[in-house]
Parts: C-alpha cells; structure tokens; sequence
C-alpha cells in the first residue's frame, strides 16, 4: 500500500514540480525553496522504488 501511494505521488511531483536538471541548476546557488522541492523528489523517489 505504501509503495502506490509513493508512486502516484511521484507521477503528481513529474506533472507539477519543475525539473532542476533540465534547467541545469547549480546546486550551490539553489534557493531553499528549490533545496526543499529537491529533497522531496528524491525522498518520494527512494520510497517509491523500494
């Protein structure tokens, strides 16, 4: 149950969150906004793999 949940939140992140990477955003000049929607893709993504 907890693996689906994090996966339709993943498909919701791609459609509504912006991509860093296809905008080639230094990391070191992230605001902590753009900080934070990077850390929640890669915490819905880790949980949506396992």
């Amino acid at each position: 149950m907890k693996i689906k949940i994090f996966k339709i939140l993943a498909k919701i992140n791609k459609a509504i969150l912006p991509s860093f990477t296809k905008q080639k955003l230094d990391i070191t000049k992230a605001t902590k906004i753009q900080l934070a929607i990077i850390g929640w893709r890669a915490f819905v993504t880790k949980n949506s793999i396992n």
